[in-house]
């Protein structure tokens, strides 16, 4: 089937133990077995929740043992999410309850009632369950990209020919994206709107129809950067950080000398001395200075080269998906993936302004890493269903049908 693409990707790598088909053998029809796995995905997916764990006591300056277990806690929960949607997304999709539009239902619920919350640093992005703080954002992330994928595989060479069919998916977008918006998190609807910019070009919408929705948000956007005064202020900081050493600036100073510092090989772990109530949010948004500061820029080096490694892996996937939605579906994940990355560590070195975009599997924070590793599983999920052979008394779980939206 021909997919978004139009370059052959490479061959997928998996690991498939003998007789694993997805079904058992005719006459054992409710028998089951793993789908296989992706050792690319599957390796960068280990490399980044150790990493992630070591830095995540490393960075903290005081009592990093709490901190390293409550991680380890999340990293734990979310490898179960990762295995159980790795094994189970496919079907999961079969059930009314997880049809795209009432996944959007219910993250605008919790969008909505996380802005009756008692406020965290000022700020309503959290729930607290007690054991928990959830965010809501971070789940929003992954329903907005299922909603939009599967709304798009629908009108795959529809797009650039009829500009209402943009609607539907821009107002979803548009709703999601303004609750986030409206809890004092501009970091999150750029990405997510970039995201869903990438998804729609591929789909097939013209440069026109992409510029056009950019100009009518424009007022919007430039709005919300420079009449809001917090906004102007770490906008002006982030031109001129020096202008303010003692205020808006000060983090990112900082943030320079983490980076600067840590030279070619670093400090070593654990020997940082910025964490140590210089830096602040140091083990969250701020991490990937520690990582300069302690490791060097050969160390930071290779945590780059291992999102892009990420990237290539998912968009190579991508362009062999067997069908539209599995292959918008990977693409959106993996971009977010990557894409918040880069923008924390931008972030970081002075290429974007300072703003609350945790590093995916590196800040502390549960609900981040345990959506992360969500995401993961269900990319794991869509390759392993493109790969996995079809037995006559299996149901096809593979073959693309078009969702009750």
């Amino acid at each position: 089937m021909r997919t978004l693409f139009s370059r052959p990707a490479r061959r997928n790598n998996f690991i498939r133990p003998k007789n694993t088909s997805r079904f058992a053998e005719p006459g054992k029809r409710g028998a089951w077995r793993f789908l296989p796995l992706d050792k690319t995905l599957a390796i960068i997916t280990a490399s980044f929740v150790v990493f992630g764990l070591v830095f995540t006591y490393s960075s903290s300056a005081f009592d990093s043992t709490s901190f390293f277990k409550r991680q380890l806690v999340f990293d734990i929960i979310g490898l179960i999410a990762a295995v159980v949607l790795w094994q189970f997304y496919d079907r999961l999709q079969k059930i009314k309850l997880f049809r795209p539009i009432y996944l959007i239902y219910g993250t605008w619920v919790l969008l909505v009632i996380v802005l009756f919350t008692k406020p965290i640093a000022n700020v309503h992005r959290w729930i607290d369950l007690g054991f928990f703080n959830l965010q809501p954002s971070e789940i929003a992330k992954v329903t907005l990209l299922i909603y939009v994928a599967d709304y798009l595989s629908t009108v795959q060479g529809k797009l650039s020919k009829n500009w209402g069919l943009l609607v539907r998916p821009l107002f979803v977008t548009g709703v999601t994206l303004g609750l986030i918006l409206v809890a004092k998190d501009i970091g999150t609807p750029f990405l997510m709107a970039c995201v869903v910019g990438a998804m729609l070009f591929v789909s097939g919408a013209r440069l026109k129809q992409l510029g056009a929705v950019c100009l009518a948000v424009l007022p919007i956007v430039l709005h919300q950067l420079f009449f809001v005064k917090y906004r102007r202020d770490r906008i002006l900081s982030f031109l001129h950080p020096e202008s303010d050493p003692g205020n808006n600036g000060y983090q990112l100073i900082r943030s320079f000398t983490a980076v600067g510092s840590g030279g070619w090989l670093g400090k070593g772990l654990g020997n940082s001395e910025l964490k140590l109530e210089y830096l602040p949010a140091a083990h969250t948004d701020f991490i990937f200075s520690i990582i300069c500061e302690e490791i060097g820029l050969i160390g930071a080096t290779l945590v780059v080269v291992f999102f892009c490694a990420l990237l290539t892996r998912g968009i190579s996937l991508a362009r062999v998906a067997r069908n539209n939605f599995n292959s918008l579906l990977i693409f959106g994940l993996t971009l977010t993936i990557s894409g918040q990355a880069f923008f924390n560590m931008s972030m970081a070195i002075g290429l974007l302004p300072t703003k609350g975009i945790a590093m995916p599997f590196f800040s502390y924070g549960g609900s981040s890493v345990i959506m992360t590793l969500a995401m993961m599983g269900i990319i794991m999920n869509m390759t392993a269903s493109d790969s996995a052979p079809k037995t006559q008394s299996g149901p096809d779980y593979t073959q693309f049908k078009t969702r009750n939206r």
